[in-house]
């Protein structure tokens, strides 16, 4: 906690009592810094106080728990999880009992203290099967009393509304073996009604909302809160942060888990169901103006649901009993009396419910074994409360507080004297508010509140609360803490009403409204009513209002003066034990993260006492540790006792804080520990500490780091020599090796290269293997990449001739296999009419082998080039190939450039925007072409008409694509001629001319001296 110090400007200090002053602006000031960076805990000495964060801290994980099991309280930073760990290891030492008193206002987060508390011991506790039985139950009593003793309010949605102690029992090894619960004044008009804002308890919304169809329609209640009185008072039956689906199946969960059987069960939930029917019970008026019901089905689920007699029902809650000597006589109930009488019935039915679930509870928790045993108590109890109405409720949590705070000041002065006198110091008288004037005030014996309150409940007559209230005027008159109307100044009567009466608590001034508090103190319920519980068929109830009372003719205790014989029974059973505190603080109203409402803590940290708690414990020694923590931490400071001391701690202590130059008023040497006055002295040593530490961990890393040099050079060179001798025999053995290796290698290379010729024996085998090797990785690096490449093939040895021809002929055939797959569909029509071409011409004309490397297009003349004449003229049929040519006339063999057009079933001649012939493929007997390297085309066309048109000579560049393209169209293929020599023409019917064909230096066509076409080509290439 120490080293804490140093950051203490900006999170604060861990420990309350080491603050320069000890005022509430100091203490807030503390506080808010802490809050701000979510540290929730802060020290008061070995109390704790905690601030509800609204939000999930990160802090309560197993880690965490692990962390704080058996560490010194002052060693880490503040948490609950050290008290519980400090009290549970104390007990084990020192064979005590102990308790931890959790305190605070509504939604300060007392339950859920407590709930960590147990969630500690849950996991840090030996575990067995046996034993964990033990804490499943342990932890799950909680969301069963959560479910019948907690509810929303307007400041906390899961307040609890009963005060709870529960004693966990250990055993001699620190196991948990048991546990007992004692509940405290539960709020029970609460069951019949609920400030707006507020609602009822929680087993109610969790059967509404939870229940299966079949266990509602059970117990006659409908799945909407809305349609019972009970509920809907507060008018807030649903809650965002509450989950009553989920919550149902938690509380059924446990039930299991606590030994709830089956009966016990259906008996508890009909319980539930029939207090919500009875809210709905209605009266009315007969004739004479006396109570009767306006409807039987509700009181009808209620006789079923409690086992009871209707009609005994009915009379119990319309008429009164009478009992005259041997007579007994029925007396009318009004309407106000019978709806008293009802709500009376329904907080006696849930009132003595929930005290038989916590019988059970404890029953299912209990210890069987008689050894003895140590106990850590939880006492999470209301804390003060100031409303503003404030009712007969609140007087009897205030009146608790009182005592509270009477014994945690009584505890603390206490264990602070007992500390200083078993360490020879000499112990300083405190000054501090006794609040046993208070506390008598209220419970005194004849003269105080309770007594009052209980003589006018009891008195004959027309007792009210107004005659109450004059009954305390008259008694208490002069009390300094008390004061009403009646008995104030002016000035003071004006913030009093004519019902009110002020006490001055130790915790400031609370001023209660007298209306209600006799008929809350009486919670009388009528003996007709009562006989008739005893004999409810409903296990639970029958066994809650027994037969003890029923011969008894004894008036029952108030409600006051039960509680205040309870809470003497608890004052006596905390005061067998040692006493650990956790006071809790909720920092806003709006329950949001982040908020510090300062005036709203100052008034918590008042009413709990905390600044007398403070100042008890400064009003000696701020700070105190035992010798050997004390120079542990500190010794660096003192050339003398560092950096070991070897004599008793006592006298280093003493040699320690001589050296640092404490005044001997500022500390004292006690038996056991040092005690420091003032938290300024503890700081200049802690802040000389922080400096130190800056200049020891420089002189000790330099030595470490020097010490740390030499020994790893050390090592290294040592390391290096054998490493160095190591690696050289290494290497010289394998040199070895591989020069032997090497001589065999060249003697059998030798001898293999020298046998290479003869048949495969051992002493050319390895020979013959690494020239294969050899060859076919050559062989890898140097394959043809064409199937053209005739030439790069690898020469074999004469004994891979074979398999060097069986290896190209399957590279031959992967290259075409390759090169066959990766031709695209474009690429194979291509082929097709190439090889066609093949077909026709190679061999037989000269041009063709330099036609091979020239693709074919699809057309040579595109359809925007055509005159739109034309292909309006021929729309009918589809062009299939169009080209330019020349066509030579018939008669003077002129040339003239026209387009020729094949359509599905003829060829077109056109000039410009006319046709000048259409052949049809029919009528096409053959085709004729030379065997040289012109480009003349011969159409033999059938004239069987003298007027018809001859055959058709032209001339066309593309003559093999021509060509090709028509035997596809016109499937003329056998008709096409390759001539050698002259090729016949007929003119017209009956009229021939020739074509002559011949070599020249340059390709010319004219008509010759005879008439016929001369048609002059070049020679072919030779290769």
């Amino acid at each position: 906690m120490e080293g804490a110090l140093t950051a203490r400007d900006r999170v604060g200090i861990q420990d309350f009592v080491l603050l320069d002053e000890t005022t509430d602006t100091a203490f807030l000031n503390n506080l808010n810094k802490r809050f701000k960076e979510d540290l929730i805990y802060t020290y008061i000495g070995t109390l704790i106080v905690s601030v509800n964060p609204y939000k999930d801290l990160d802090i309560y994980n197993k880690k965490q728990m692990d962390l704080y099991m058996g560490v010194n309280f002052f060693e880490l930073p503040p948490h609950i999880y050290a008290l519980a760990d400090n009290a549970y290891h104390t007990m084990l030492s020192e064979l005590n009992n102990h308790f931890i008193l959790i305190s605070g206002e509504s939604g300060a987060g007392k339950t859920e203290a407590s709930k960590k508390i147990l969630q500690y011991y849950a996991v840090s506790c030996p575990s067995t099967a046996l034993l964990d039985t033990v804490r499943d139950k342990m932890l799950m009593s909680n969301p069963v009393l959560e479910a019948f003793g907690n509810a929303k309010t307007l400041k906390n949605d899961n307040s609890s509304r009963f005060g709870k102690y529960m004693d966990i029992q250990f055993d001699s090894q620190g196991d948990a073996v048991g546990g007992h619960i004692l509940s405290y004044l539960l709020e029970k008009s609460r069951v019949v009604h609920q400030n707006h804002g507020e609602r009822n308890f929680h087993i109610f919304y969790q059967l509404v909302e939870g229940g299966d169809e079949d266990l509602l329609h059970q117990l006659g209640l409908e799945k909407d809160c809305q349609h019972y009185n009970y509920l809907t008072q507060g008018q807030c039956a649903s809650v965002a942060s509450i989950n009553d689906k989920n919550d149902w199946k938690s509380v059924k969960n446990a039930l299991q888990i606590i030994d709830f059987n089956e009966s016990n069960t259906n008996d508890l939930f009909g319980i539930v169901a029939s207090v919500l029917h009875l809210g709905n019970v209605q009266f009315e008026p007969d004739s004479r103006g006396h109570a009767c019901l306006n409807s039987h089905a509700e009181l009808g689920w209620v006789s079923t649901l409690l086992g009871v007699d209707v009609q005994l029902l009915q009379e119990g809650l319309t008429y009164r009993k009478i009992e005259a000597k041997r007579d007994e006589v029925l007396s009318p109930f009004t309407i106000d009396h019978a709806i008293y009488v009802r709500d009376a019935l329904a907080k006696a039915i849930y009132g003595q419910t929930f005290t038989w679930v916590v019988n059970r509870i404890n029953e299912s928790m209990e210890n069987k074994d008689s050894s003895r045993k140590t106990v850590i108590g939880l006492l999470d109890i209301y804390g003060f409360e100031v409303f503003y109405l404030n009712s007969f409720e609140q007087f009897c949590i205030n009146y608790c507080n009182e005592k509270l705070q009477q014994l945690f000041i009584q505890l603390t002065l206490k264990s602070e004297q007992e500390e200083y006198e078993s360490e020879d110091i000499e112990w300083e008288p405190v000054q501090f508010f006794n609040n046993k004037i208070i506390c008598d005030l209220v419970e005194e014996r004849h003269r105080g509140i309770i007594s009052t309150l209980d003589e006018e409940c009891l008195r004959p007559g027309d007792a009210t609360d107004l005659t109450f209230l004059e009954r305390l005027e008259e008694k208490m008159g002069n009390h300094p803490h008390f004061v009403t109307h009646k008995l104030a100044d002016k000035i003071t009567r004006k913030t009093l009403e004519r019902g009110d009466f002020r006490l001055l608590h130790y915790a400031g001034e609370v001023t209660y409204c007298v209306v209600g508090f006799l008929d809350k103190n009486n919670d009388l319920l009528y003996r007709n009513i009562k006989d008739l519980m005893r004999r409810s068929k409903n296990g639970i109830v029958g066994e809650c209002f027994s037969a003890e009372e029923s011969d008894s003719k004894r008036r029952p205790e108030t409600v006051a003066t039960q509680f205040k014989s309870s809470l003497l029974k608890l004052t006596e059973i905390l005061t067998a034990k040692e006493a650990w505190y956790v006071r809790c603080l909720k920092p806003n109203e709006s329950k949001k993260p982040g908020q510090f409402d300062e005036s709203l803590i100052r008034h918590q940290v008042k009413y709990l006492g905390l600044m007398e708690h403070l100042r008890v414990r400064r009003a000696g020694f701020a700070y105190r540790r035992k010798f050997e923590v004390f120079l542990q931490r500190y010794k660096a400071l003192c050339p003398a006792t560092w950096p070991h001391w070897r004599g008793v701690p006592s006298d280093g202590v003493e040699v320690l804080v001589q050296h640092l130059g404490f005044l001997p008023n500022e500390y004292k040497i006690g038996r056991t520990k040092i005690f420091i006055r003032h938290p300024r002295t503890l700081y200049a040593t802690e802040d000389a500490f922080e400096k130190c530490k800056h200049d020891l961990a420089t002189r000790l890393q330099a030595k470490y780091k020097g010490y740390r040099a030499k020994g790893e050079f050390r090592k290294q060179k040592e390391a290096a020599t054998k490493i160095e001798n190591c690696w050289r025999g290494v290497q010289a053995r394998k040199e070895r090796e591989r020069r032997a290796w090497a001589v065999k290698v060249i003697k059998q290379f030798i001898k293999g290269y020298m046998t290479r010729g003869e048949a495969k024996t051992t002493d050319n085998s390895e020979y013959l293997a690494f020239v294969r090797q050899s060859y076919l990785n050559r062989l890898k690096n140097n394959l043809p990449k064409t199937v053209l490449d005739k030439t790069t093939w690898l020469t074999p040895a004469y004994v891979l001739e074979e398999t060097s021809a069986i290896l190209r002929r399957l590279h031959t055939r992967n290259m075409v296999r390759k090169y066959v797959r990766g031709i695209t569909p474009q690429q194979k029509a291509q082929f097709q009419m190439k090889s066609m071409t093949e077909a026709i011409f190679k061999g037989r004309k000269d041009s063709y082998a330099q036609s091979v490397a020239q693709p074919f297009a699809d057309t040579r003349i595109g359809e925007q080039e055509i005159n739109t004449r034309v292909l309006q003229a021929i729309r009918n049929e589809r062009i299939k190939y169009s080209v330019p040519v020349m066509k030579y006339d018939r008669n003077g063999f002129k040339p003239r450039p026209r387009q020729l057009i094949l359509t599905q079933t003829a060829a077109y001649v056109i000039d410009e925007a006319r046709i000048k012939q259409r052949v049809l493929y029919t009528s096409l007997k053959g085709i004729s072409v030379s065997n040289l390297m012109d480009d003349i085309i011969v159409f033999h066309i059938t004239c069987e008409d003298p007027k018809q048109k001859g055959d058709l000579v032209m001339q066309c560049d593309h003559l093999f694509e021509f060509l090709t393209k028509l035997s596809v169209v016109a499937n003329k293929q056998s008709v096409i001629k390759v001539v050698q020599g002259s090729i016949k023409i007929e003119i017209q019917a009956g009229k021939e001319s020739v074509v002559d064909f011949s070599t020249g230096q340059e390709p010319m066509a004219y008509k010759a001296k005879s008439g016929h076409l001369m048609v002059v080509s070049t020679r072919a290439r030779t290769r």
